[in-house]
């Protein structure tokens, strides 16, 4: 797998929500998302604005998408005036609206739940808010998902519970793509979006999640890299924020956390697929990163 597709598999877990909502003026609701839910909101039709806790309001249109991966509190209102409502998640308009009346904006919201005992860096180097604008000619696979999702939810048709979560997976991997392509051309030296963008680092990083139980040497992924030893250490820790060989274990654990809690393999064997010898140094590899033994935190 690459890299993206892992952080995807490692931070998601149970299923995401989603809903298509229009929205009439004059109107404006607050969301607060707890710890462990990132949201999202689509513009398919209309304009309205984004009114963040901590920022200034951002002016939303057609096919504007955003991603909000922390949680926190937002607001979503037509004008930046307008009082707020404070509701607990998204919510469909009172019934009994005029079907007649044009909505001012038509959205497609939901929520994606992370797993809080394991995110990956790169999702803490998002913003509090991601806005891709939209543009013609632009991010057009993210448009086709947004698309397809959006009359998956306008017009059920038999199989849409199959087809809507796969649909929103797709979203956030676009989101996320779309995201990264954009960061080195603000500048970005440094962080995740600067280490997959970088072919040497990139080419480390890859090896260590196609194959996270081989024992690598800083010798051997340098030479997947293509510098040298001390050259590729030093671009790796600037880029990635650890040591080389400090992400290998860092990413070995996270993959067993994974396994504990999805699957019901042996402790012994989710010790060999992550690269540990006996089950005993597995076990206390984990206890000095999650505080809990690997038994324990599968019972919990």
């Amino acid at each position: 797998m690459d890299v993206l597709s892992d952080v995807i598999a490692v931070m998601r877990t149970g299923e995401p929500r989603s809903a298509r909502v229009e929205r009439h003026a004059p109107w404006g609701q607050r969301f607060r998302l707890p710890p462990g839910t990132a949201g999202f909101e689509v513009v398919l039709a209309g304009s309205y604005w984004l009114v963040p806790a901590d920022a200034d309001p951002i002016a939303l249109g057609t096919g504007d998408v955003l991603f909000l991966p922390h949680g926190g509190e937002y607001g979503v209102t037509d004008a930046p005036t307008t009082r707020f409502l404070d509701l607990p998640s998204h919510a469909q308009e009172p019934a009994g609206r005029d079907a007649s009346v044009r909505p001012s904006a038509v959205v497609l919201c939901g929520a994606y739940r992370l797993d809080a005992d394991r995110g990956h860096p790169l999702l803490d180097e998002l913003p509090g808010v991601v806005h891709i604008p939209a543009g013609v000619g632009r991010h057009t696979r993210l448009r086709a998902a947004v698309d397809l999702l959006g009359a998956e939810l306008q017009e059920p048709r038999p199989g849409a519970a199959a087809v809507v979560p796969s649909l929103l997976d797709t979203l956030l991997v676009y989101v996320l793509r779309t995201w990264l392509d954009e960061q080195p051309a603000c500048g970005g030296t440094t962080g995740w979006a600067a280490a997959l963008a970088d072919p040497a680092v990139s080419a480390a990083l890859d090896a260590i999640h196609d194959d996270p139980a081989r024992p690598w040497t800083v010798a051997e992924l340098a030479a997947r890299a293509g510098l040298s030893r001390a050259a590729f250490a030093r671009r790796f820790a600037s880029l990635v924020g650890r040591p080389p060989l400090a992400y290998l274990t860092w990413w070995r654990l996270t993959v067993a956390a994974r396994l504990l809690r999805d699957s019901d393999a042996p402790l012994a064997a989710v010790a060999e697929r992550v690269g540990y010898g006996s089950e005993y140094a597995f076990a206390n590899a984990f206890k000095r990163a999650f505080t809990i033994a690997p038994g324990h935190y599968r019972r919990k």
